[in-house]
């Protein structure tokens, strides 16, 4: 079967357990149990924060669901996420470097069966199959947010490095 492509949505508190468990698995509610079915080793995820309405990660499916209640996440809803897929990290954006969903839901084609000021309800279950255009267009989004702030906070403390006021510092340019 081919890969599929998934958004993940979570909540702040709940992206950051999973961050602290590495990304080892996700949780999902019980009323996407057919949806998280399909999901299989190989397949690729983009994890929304929800409120935050920004992209965080990416990762592949490394297990099929497995249903287990014991208590790991914060309940979204009446739901203690009780369908779990595991996952690996692809990529992990540190909070300044999220790619904020706004400027890229208009381009994406998952988003064009809402309105365009009401964009952000798209988002609103916790897992979403989307095509691998709008996949890729969103993780080009991600490295490249993670390579710009690595070339800008590099040129910052080029910026800086000279302020030592040694007479050698400003010969050398």
């Amino acid at each position: 079967m081919s890969k599929s492509y998934w958004i993940v949505v979570k909540t702040p508190e709940n992206f950051s357990i999973l961050k602290q468990r590495r990304f080892d698995m996700v949780g999902l509610t019980s009323h996407h149990r057919k949806k998280v079915q399909r999901m299989e080793p190989d397949d690729r995820v983009l994890i929304y924060i929800s409120y935050e309405r920004c992209f965080a990660a990416t990762a592949i499916v490394t297990s099929s669901m497995i249903e287990d209640s014991t208590p790991i996440w914060q309940p979204q809803g009446s739901s203690s996420l009780p369908f779990r897929v595991g996952i690996k990290p692809e990529i992990v954006l540190s909070k300044n470097e999220y790619v904020e969903a706004q400027h890229i839901a208009p381009r994406m084609d998952y988003i064009k069966r809402w309105t365009p000021e009401l964009w952000h309800l798209a988002f609103q279950d916790t897992v979403h199959l989307i095509s691998k255009a709008d996949f890729y267009l969103i993780e080009n989004e991600m490295l490249r947010s993670k390579t710009s702030r690595k070339t800008t906070h590099r040129q910052n403390f080029n910026h800086y490095s000279n302020l030592s006021g040694c007479i050698l510092d400003s010969t050398s340019r």
